[in-house]
């Protein structure tokens, strides 16, 4: 077969026997018969329209490639009987690409493994080196329980391992002891599969399910409840034709490409047919669209892995052929955007604590229009709106608050955190948290959230927004949801914590175009000076005639938003999530306006020195006096993600009070575990107010730049 790329045989004839029947190996080629290039082209110019110089392939809107689009196009070119162009590039991008490689991953992902591992085999390589990485794992690995309240392990996540080593021809016996009883545990009276034990309630997942049948037939385990699973299967078919991930699901429960993907396959591996075959090939083909990809639910935007799901499920049906002759969608008109908009920055959970001073001194100097404050005190909050109208800096503070200690139950996935991320006007009404930090509070259901906190966050002109979270069947339930019928507002990509969340949470790229991108700053330490490197180097930018929450408001509708990084941790690269391709190069034709990067017209850049005035009543400032006047030096340091100085930018120079220099005492204080520091800072105090005259006084600093021996300088009056 011209083009057609053989898998290697294992070396386990029963290994064999049982991946051939689940689909893992042969990728369901032999069902297909060859594609000509020509029947297929329309897929085949979407699939290299993602390909990109480092090896790999990207998602549409992305110039760095990632390991998950391009599994996704391997995948589809061997379902399309073609080899992937470059495949020694190709081979060589996947062995060396694993998120991770972006910055080590809080916990193992494996379903990353079983990308990798996968996508090798299709193209015919070995992936020996994987074998003794895969020999230390023997158990489900435990979620965090910070994030799940029982630790239960990610259930896909886990079952990549069990497939990593079938696909390598390795020892299953290891595996057993440990699997055996996760993945019995697991299965429902119906035959269906979910994240959660089945003691607890609640019913299987349509992905999960498939993960569970792969997985039991690689484990050797019975077959039983053959009629029910199938039966179950059926039932989660939609009149659209579609399926979603259970029968009658209590919210998201819409018709997708993943979940029609996962069904048909599963059926596939039990000998069951779907109840209307019909239906079910003219959804897949109402998926196709015009740029020849093909999107997660009709008339959404085409993706790579959307489109490697329905080139499965066509296989899965024998169809695949019909790519050659379907209709595709027409093509979405370009979006015309206002020609009155402009762009316009906020930070979203920036600090709300420490310096209300070197906040506006921060918001001043990057042109901050909108300041998030993180679980701000109402004082705090008035005090740093009072000296922002006091020296006519244009930034708007708002709450940005993170709700610790609420828990979300969804039965079938787990008990889950950090589902409370919310933003609001500084003073409306918008109810109560949920939790405590600190307290150990009931778990509410996703209904009960939607009516006790969402609902009377909206009221007062707030909005939710999504964090994290690494259940991918929980977060397609809740995301979809919100699409549907509002919740949450945007997805958080740029994180104080995790470089991108779209690198560790992929999966995410299927909301694009639904819901917006954001960066979350997430702030952390107690002084917003000593959180700069994040401040600075990521932000959200929406278009809007003024910055106005009303402005951000209909920014958020409208998808008028793109998340920015650039910065060191984006190795010195602007990094960009957006809505659509319109609003992107809206913001990007109008670089020079917001960008903070480089000297060169920057109207934004980070200040290397604060000095700020400090008195007996400003009581969020540190080392203010018991009486009289003190003044406040802080030079610009790189800092630890977790607020806390770490490499100088600038030192201290001089400071000059009424024109005569001074000399301030150096404060040092450690860090509580002894190593480095938490705060650094030059103080002098005047003892009798203010030099000995009377009427307004000056005070400038001097300090130098490291990097170019540029120096700098800042006058204050009091």
């Amino acid at each position: 077969m011209p083009g057609h790329i053989t898998p290697p045989l294992l070396t386990r004839r029963e290994l064999l026997k049982s991946l051939a029947t689940i689909g893992v190996v042969g990728g369901w080629a032999g069902r297909l018969g060859a594609q000509s290039s020509a029947s297929a082209s329309a897929v085949i110019d979407y699939l290299a329209s993602h390909a990109r110089v480092d090896g790999g392939y990207a998602f549409s809107d992305q110039q760095r490639s990632h390991l998950t689009p391009t599994y996704a196009v391997i995948g589809a070119y061997r379902l399309l009987g073609q080899t992937p162009p470059n495949s020694a590039a190709l081979v060589d991008y996947v062995r060396t690409h694993h998120p991770r490689e972006l910055k080590k991953l809080e916990q193992e992902r494996r379903i990353f493994e079983f990308q990798q591992v996968q996508a090798l085999v299709w193209l015919g390589d070995p992936a020996a080196e994987f074998r003794e990485r895969l020999k230390t794992w023997t158990a489900p690995l435990p979620y965090l329980k910070q994030y799940e309240q029982h630790g239960y392990p990610v259930f896909q996540s886990e079952l990549g391992l069990v497939q990593c080593r079938a696909l390598l021809g390795m020892d299953i016996e290891p595996l057993k002891p440990a699997f055996s009883d996760y993945v019995t545990a697991r299965r429902r009276a119906n035959g269906s599969f979910n994240n959660t034990p089945t003691a607890d309630g609640g019913d299987g997942h349509v992905m999960n399910t498939l993960w569970g049948l792969q997985a039991a037939r690689v484990l050797g385990l019975s077959e039983e409840k053959k009629a029910e699973t199938i039966a179950w299967l059926r039932a989660c078919q939609l009149p659209s034709g579609g399926f979603t991930y259970q029968p009658s699901p209590a919210f998201g429960g819409v018709d997708d490409v993943a979940y029609t993907r996962a069904a048909l396959q599963a059926l596939v591996l039990l000998g069951g047919e779907v109840a209307n075959r019909a239906a079910c090939l003219a959804w897949l083909q109402s998926l196709a669209n015009a740029d020849g990809g093909f999107a997660d639910r009709p008339g959404w935007l085409s993706n790579p892995l959307a489109t490697y799901y329905a080139l499965d499920a066509l296989a899965a049906l024998g169809e695949v052929k019909t790519v050659a002759t379907m209709r595709r969608r027409a093509a979405t008109a370009k979006l015309v955007l206002p020609g009155n908009l402009k762009v316009w920055s906020i930070q979203i959970e920036s600090h709300g604590t420490g310096s209300p001073a070197e906040a506006v001194a921060l918001a001043a100097a990057l042109r901050i229009d909108l300041w998030g404050a993180k679980n701000a005190k109402s004082e705090w909050m008035a005090r740093v709106r009072e000296i922002a109208a006091e020296q006519k800096v244009p930034v708007q503070f708002f709450r940005a608050n993170e709700e610790y200690g609420t828990w979300t139950e969804v039965p079938g996935l787990g008990t889950y955190s950090h589902m409370s991320d919310l933003i609001a006007p500084a003073h409306t009404d918008i109810g109560p948290p949920l939790g405590t930090r600190g307290e150990v509070s009931p778990p509410v259901s996703w209904p009960e959230f939607r009516r006790r906190r969402i609902e009377p966050l909206e009221r007062g002109q707030g909005k939710m927004v999504w964090q994290f979270g690494e259940n991918e069947e929980l977060v397609r339930a809740l995301l979809d949801d919100s699409v549907e019928r509002g919740g949450f507002a945007a997805i958080s990509t740029f994180h104080f914590g995790n470089p991108d969340f779209l690198n560790s949470e992929p999966f995410l790229q299927r909301w694009r175009g639904q819901l917006p991108y954001i960066g979350l700053q997430d702030a952390h330490g107690t002084e917003p000076w000593w959180f700069a490197d994040q401040t600075t180097g990521y932000r959200t930018l929406f278009l809007a005639t003024e910055p106005t929450w009303d402005g951000w408001l209909q920014a958020l509708k409208q998808n008028w938003v793109v998340a920015v990084r650039h910065d060191e941790v984006s190795r010195g690269e602007t990094w960009m999530h957006s809505g659509s391709d319109e609003v992107r190069d809206f913001v990007q034709a109008r670089e020079r306006e917001w960008r903070w990067w480089d000297n060169a017209g920057t109207a934004a850049r980070r200040p290397l020195v604060s000095l700020v005035v400090l008195r007996p009543e400003d009581e969020f400032e540190v080392a203010r006096p018991a009486k009289g006047i003190a003044l406040r030096v802080r030079c610009a340091w790189k800092n630890t993600p977790q607020g806390m100085p770490q490499t100088p930018l600038a030192e201290f120079v001089k400071l000059m009070v009424g024109g005569a220099e001074v000399g301030p005492t150096l404060v040092e204080r450690k860090r509580p575990n002894g190593n480095g520091l938490a705060d650094r800072y030059h103080l002098y105090a005047l003892s009798d107010g203010g030099g000995g005259a009377v009427g307004a006084r000056t005070a400038t600093v001097v300090a130098r730049e490291i990097a170019t021996q540029r120096e700098v300088t800042q006058t204050v009056r009091f």
